[in-house]
């Protein structure tokens, strides 16, 4: 029982991971853009929470519907204002200027909210839990990963079921082409950047309410999204939820075996699937 508690812990934590991941996997589809401030940009989502609820009084959850819309704001402000300057053949520019972008939003965050640990106050429903099974779950890591589920099935659903997912499409097979045929690719990209922001303020909320925060944990958050990405595969969104599901299982039950192992089983696991599948498990096909 203790080990399939362990499975179904870490299955739900996948959730977590998914969202953490989501949006990396969506704006490397679209524009081969990877972004190394993603993890700031989650504790960025995470200070939003604490200070619209600080402000307001406002119950995190609540505050999401402030905070995505904020988030896809700057989102799309970001990319169309420096990341679009960025894109070409060589990914070297834009590495270097995300890079430069985490250290900026990490010291930001730092003169602003200190380096004391944060966390957004939820009440009740982060000591709640249910028993199913003879297992004790927790409800907050429960609706974490639905609400992974539903922003995964989501934007899968989007991406190839509305305009705007087609528009995604267009611009990631071909941008010459796409840009003749009238769409404004740069338009595009910013509009994928705000919809990633947006997850990433999801993620960036839960994370507040499941555990502390402070301005230098991004790193983290980034590794463990890059993580989830890479085993499910570049740009497949369900794979995205697969990666981080493998993550996290494979981080409870190395804590299961020593607590020092934790981390470093989701870095092997990671290295394992990277050496059998270099491209991840379900890697993107063109339709």
């Amino acid at each position: 029982m203790d080990w399939l508690n362990a499975i179904v812990q870490g299955t739900l934590l996948g959730g977590l991971y998914a969202l953490f991941a989501a949006g990396l996997s969506l704006i490397f589809g679209v524009m081969r853009l990877v972004n190394i401030a993603h993890g700031d940009l989650i504790v960025l989502g995470a200070y939003l929470g604490l200070t619209v609820t600080t402000a307001t009084g406002l119950h995190p959850l609540l505050a999401l519907f402030l905070i995505v819309p904020a988030m896809g704001l700057i989102g799309y402000a970001l990319q169309r204002g420096m990341l679009n300057q960025t894109l070409g053949s060589d990914l070297l520019p834009p590495l270097l200027v995300t890079f430069g972008l985490s250290v900026i939003l990490q010291n930001g965050l730092l003169e602003l909210y200190t380096a004391d640990p944060q966390k957004l106050d939820a009440g009740s429903l982060e000591t709640a839990s249910v028993t199913v099974g003879g297992l004790s779950l927790g409800v907050l890591p429960v609706l974490t990963f639905f609400v992974a589920l539903a922003v995964i099935g989501g934007l899968q659903w989007m991406f190839y079921k509305t305009p705007l997912g087609r528009a995604f499409r267009a611009v990631s097979d071909n941008q010459d082409i796409a840009q003749l045929m009238g769409l404004n690719r740069r338009h595009i990209f910013g509009l994928a950047m705000a919809l990633a922001l947006g997850v990433t303020a999801i993620a960036g909320i839960l994370l507040g309410i499941r555990t502390s925060f402070d301005p230098s944990i991004g790193g983290g958050r980034l590794i463990f999204g890059f993580e989830a990405v890479i085993i499910g595969g570049l740009g497949n969104l369900w794979g995205t939820l697969v990666g981080g599901i493998i993550l996290g299982i494979a981080q409870t039950i190395g804590a299961k075996i020593d607590p020092g192992w934790q981390l470093l089983a989701g870095h092997i696991a990671f290295l394992v699937i990277l050496a059998v599948r270099p491209n991840g498990l379900f890697p993107r096909t063109t339709e």
